[in-house]
Formats: C-alpha cells, sequence, structure tokens
C-alpha cells in the first residue's frame, strides 16, 4: 500500500520540483543554480530550433556563465541562486514579418525596446555563514548603447553583460578579498 502511494505521488512531486541543469562535467562548487518554473519564463523563445533544447541550453550557457562569475569569489564561499523569471533581449519573429520570405526559420530581432531581464534571488556564504542576500530584478534598459568589447558574436551576451555589471558591483568587497 504505502509503495504504490509513493509510486503515484512521485509524478506529482517531480512536476511540482524546481529545474536543476547541470552546466556540465566541470559545474561549480561554489556556484548552485535552480531553475524554478522556467516553462513560465517571459522570454526563452528560440527562433530556429525546439524550445526544449532551447531551453536547455540557454539555461546551461547561463549556468556556466554564474560559474564563471563565482570564480572570482573567495575559496571558502558559496553562492545560491534561484532564478524565477528570464526575459533575453529581442524578441522572435516569423521570418516573414521581417522580410526573409516565408519559409525560412524565425528571426531574434534585437531593438532598444526589448531589453534583457532577469529575476532571482541569492544567498551568498562563506563558510556556511550568510554574508548577503536578496532578491534581485535586473534589467538593462540601454544595452544597445553600449559597446560589447569582444562580445559581438557570444551568445546571450547582452544577457552576461547584464550579469557582470551587476555581480561586479554587488560582490566588489567580496571580489577584493580574492
Amino acid at each position: 500500500m504505502k509503495k504504490s502511494l509513493a509510486l503515484t505521488l512521485l509524478p506529482v512531486a517531480l512536476v511540482a520540483s524546481p529545474v536543476v541543469f547541470a552546466a556540465d562535467e566541470q559545474q561549480s562548487d561554489k556556484v548552485a543554480v535552480v531553475w524554478e518554473s522556467p516553462e513560465d519564463y517571459s522570454d526563452v523563445r528560440p527562433a530556429n530550433q525546439s524550445r526544449k533544447r532551447f531551453l536547455e541550453q540557454t539555461l546551461n550557457q547561463l549556468e556556466k556563465h554564474f560559474a564563471k562569475l563565482g570564480e572570482r569569489l573567495p575559496a571558502n564561499y558559496q553562492w545560491n541562486l534561484t532564478v524565477t523569471n528570464l526575459d533575453l533581449a529581442g524578441e522572435v519573429w516569423p521570418s516573414s514579418f521581417v522580410g526573409l520570405g516565408h519559409g525560412a526559420d524565425d528571426v531574434r530581432v534585437i531593438k532598444d525596446i526589448d531589453i534583457p531581464r532577469m529575476s532571482f534571488s541569492y544567498q551568498l556564504t562563506d563558510a556556511g555563514q550568510v554574508v548577503k542576500e536578496a532578491d534581485v530584478e535586473l534589467k538593462d534598459m540601454g544595452f544597445l548603447q553600449r559597446s560589447l568589447r569582444g562580445f559581438d558574436s557570444e551568445p546571450l551576451r547582452y544577457e552576461k553583460r547584464m550579469l557582470n555589471e551587476w555581480f561586479a558591483d554587488e560582490f566588489s568587497e567580496q571580489i577584493a578579498k580574492n
């Protein structure tokens, strides 16, 4: 009886739980990212591939970027994030709407009005003691007004730059210790 109840509830628990993607085999031990209900994010829409594959690739790329940022923190620090929303720069349009004709793939059109946004909460600990924690609502309203220096062909370049700038400002004291 108990076994059948557990098997019945398992699918419900799996659907209700947040998604955790491993960035790769070399996942950071300093950074842990939880992607809460990514299927509900504002805009992680693909231009030319399946939604599931694009979502996985996007979250993996961002998770790797979080891990790269975390390397700048002192050795005994742990940075835990729960991402609750993501809105990529630009907007996906059917190719026929932007003059590419019928039959071509959809395209992501980048305009000033479609800014990158990200919402998350984080907790930064030093040897288990909470150093900082906050709920963060990032947006970069001037993302097209500044140069990208070396980011020209980088996937998610606007989102990564937004995170870089926020991280440098938010954790300047901790980065200085490292």
